[in-house]
């Protein structure tokens, strides 16, 4: 999409008009802040649509005219990469799926890792931002049950205040968030975490598919049982959620073929799939417990961690 007479050096110019119901013509804005302050300052004196990777926002606006102010944070080098602080990891709203990949990062993140080569191309990897995977908020967003196994919280920011939520809080149903007017997500904290993972997604083909469904497991082992466990299902509500009673029979568990019988008998009540053209609701619900048992599997390392099942 072009938005003509951009300047790169200044932070925005009006670059277009649209004529409303009452045949008024309204300034639509484009702006590329340079600072977080910056960006920060736009937010709180007007309404703007965020752009960051973009491989959400241009499918979505399609052929259909702009009508929104549009807040283009790609400029903002602070908010890319991954840091590390005494008690957690950092990733910078910017951050790609394919930093993600690349990064060094404790082996509790390989299910992160995982679901990062799911999102679909390299080529969409290697633009598109973790954050906006969030701020998307599709049922079928594969970065959120791994993001959710790892006690994730998001950093919101306005020019008035910090604030931060649980990842759980944040997305509230399809396509809505807890952004308030004026926030924006500056980054992902994740309190340095224990154990292994695994990701496992289910999909109609092997790449570049919308899941069917798609687990995330997270266990921690401590003399070969386990102690504590983690494990959140995409695909299959509203929004993605952590499975309570898997993890409560997983706990003190020995770590054998038995870990896959206690998850094919535990509740998850958690689960309300709908039913569309990927699948009935009593296939999903047969489907996930099976990758469910796939996933805290391969997350003690008893499978070979395949990560995505064809349908």
């Amino acid at each position: 999409m072009n938005f003509p007479g951009v300047d790169a050096g200044r932070a925005f110019r009006n670059t277009g008009f649209w004529k409303t119901s009452f045949g008024r013509q309204s300034v639509i804005r484009y702006a590329k802040p340079t600072s977080v302050d910056e960006a920060l300052a736009l937010l709180g004196e007007d309404a703007w649509r965020i752009l960051a990777g973009g491989t959400d926002f241009y499918p979505a606006q399609g052929s259909k005219p702009v009508r929104d102010n549009v807040l283009d944070i790609n400029g903002l080098a602070a908010l890319r990469g991954i840091a590390e602080t005494s008690d957690h990891f950092v990733i910078g709203a910017r951050t790609t799926w394919t930093d993600i990949v690349r990064h060094p990062l404790p082996p509790a993140f390989d299910a992160l890792k995982q679901a990062a080569r799911e999102v679909g191309s390299v080529q969409i990897q290697n633009v598109a931002s973790v954050t906006g995977n969030l701020c998307n908020a599709s049922p079928a967003a594969d970065g959120v049950p791994a993001l959710l196994v790892l006690d994730a919280e998001v950093e919101l920011r306005s020019v008035a205040a910090t604030r931060h939520l649980p990842l759980q809080d944040f997305i509230l149903g399809n396509r809505r968030t807890a952004l308030l007017p004026g926030e924006m997500v500056t980054a992902i904290r994740v309190p340095k975490p224990s154990g292994t993972s695994a990701f496992v997604k289910l999909g109609a083909r092997r790449y570049l598919v919308i899941s069917i469904a798609m687990v995330a497991a997270r266990l921690v082992v401590e003399d070969g049982l386990v102690s504590d466990a983690a494990v959140a299902a995409g695909s299959c509500s509203v929004v993605a959620r952590r499975l309570a009673g898997v993890e409560a029979a997983l706990r003190g568990l020995p770590v054998d073929g038995g870990l896959a019988d206690a998850v094919l008998a535990a509740t998850m009540a958690e689960l309300s799939p709908i039913a569309d053209v990927r699948g009935s609701v009593e296939y999903r619900l047969d489907a996930v417990r099976e990758i469910v048992a796939r996933a805290v599997l391969a997350a003690v390392g008893r499978t070979t961690g395949d990560e995505v099942a064809a349908a």
